[in-house]
């Protein structure tokens, strides 16, 4: 279980940040920052169940269930997901309805079909093993360049820089303090430089880490990230009435439009225009006035 930073840990921060004020990007402040992200985690790192895997496909499920879902909601899909489809073989057969089902309550269902098109492309085409190439996995569906450096460094071990919202968090808040509007390729330098090569998978894990105690401990630094965008509200927005709407005709197998309406105490025009996204979408399919999954 995470913990937050105690007395020493504090003191050696602001010690650390007055360098970095004092002396700028050096090499020494560098490696002061890896002893002290590294130092933390060993004491403190959160022990998740993908951490204590290196395949490839564990890490592949994981990272695209994190995309966009708190890491408490995941523990318990990812168990679940991972019996129900163990490897890429029985995820890319098994029929869209049936891993839907498994990805209810993630939310952001696209990220189900694009995760199971990608096992099947594993399948197809590169004889079931996952490639260990950044650039070839950023072309996966759903996968991204971010994603992809991320499932390199965890599944392989690989040496690559890249950036999410923890570790933006992280380096904005040591290497910018006083500054608004920091570009992600103002970063990516100081990531290649303080990477620690010996283990570039404890490193992400440890900066992930850090990144979560900055969060609930400051003000969040990424609202001074030139790329920060305030998240939509849920309540009440189409995506949480297209979630409603998912779940009643994974539940009911079929329904018409006019009970899909009554169930879930929607306008009518609006059911209509989200039923159609959805089918166009490749989630659902109409026959006849009545909607069923593909």
């Amino acid at each position: 279980m995470i913990g937050t930073l105690d007395p020493r840990q504090n003191e050696r921060e602001r010690q650390l940040l007055e360098e970095i004020r004092e002396q700028g990007n050096t090499p020494k402040a560098a490696r002061l920052f890896q002893d002290l992200i590294l130092s933390h985690y060993r004491a403190y790192g959160r022990d998740l169940p993908w951490r204590r895997t290196t395949d490839p496909y564990h890490i592949l499920v994981s990272e695209i269930m994190l995309q966009q879902t708190q890491v408490e909601r995941v523990v318990v899909r990812y168990h679940e997901f991972l019996e129900r489809f163990p490897d890429f073989e029985s995820l890319a057969r098994a029929p869209q309805s049936e891993v839907l089902l498994a990805w209810q309550g993630m939310g952001y269902n696209r990220r189900a079909i694009s995760l199971q098109k990608t096992a099947r492309l594993v399948v197809d085409e590169y004889g079931g093993n996952l490639p260990a190439d950044v650039e070839t996995l950023a072309t996966f569906p759903g996968i991204g360049q971010a994603t992809a450096a991320a499932i390199c460094a965890y599944a392989f071990n690989m040496p690559v820089v890249y950036i999410e919202t923890n570790i933006r968090r992280t380096f904005i808040h040591f290497f910018f303090q006083d500054q608004k509007g920091v570009r992600d390729d103002e970063i990516l330098p100081l990531v290649e430089q303080t990477l620690y090569l010996e283990n570039p998978r404890e490193w992400y894990s440890a900066l992930m880490d850090y990144g979560t105690v900055l969060k609930k401990r400051t003000v969040n630094p990424n609202r001074r990230s030139a790329s920060y965008t305030r998240q939509s509200r849920f309540e009440g927005s189409d995506r949480q009435v297209r979630g409603k709407i998912l779940a009643l005709v994974l539940e009911e197998g079929t329904v018409t439009e006019e009970e899909v309406a009554a169930r879930v105490s929607e306008d009518a025009e609006r059911v209509k225009r989200i039923l159609g996204d959805l089918e166009k979408e490749g989630f659902i399919a109409e026959s006849e006035g009545t909607y069923s999954c593909r």
